[in-house]
């Protein structure tokens, strides 16, 4: 089963690429609260239809690039 993830595009200047911030929230192992944490996933756009600021929900594929393994499904 593919890995599925919500985030938002922070950058669209790559051709077919964008680039999707994602949050999580993970708890600490001593002191149980929730802690938000962060990373960028490039994702392939083939049309460049998204841009700045788009919610979007991004699917892990096979690699297309060096560090490109997800694909962008649908706008939120």
């Amino acid at each position: 089963m593919a890995k599925k993830l919500k985030g938002v595009i922070v950058s669209d200047t790559m051709d077919k690429t964008v680039v999707v911030f994602v949050n999580r929230y993970i708890k600490h192992p001593k002191y149980k609260k929730y802690i938000k944490r962060g990373k960028k996933y490039k994702a392939h756009d083939e049309e460049n239809e998204y841009k700045v600021g788009d919610n979007v929900f991004i699917e892990e594929c096979r690699p297309l690039s060096k560090d490109k393994h997800f694909k962008v499904l649908s706008k939120i």
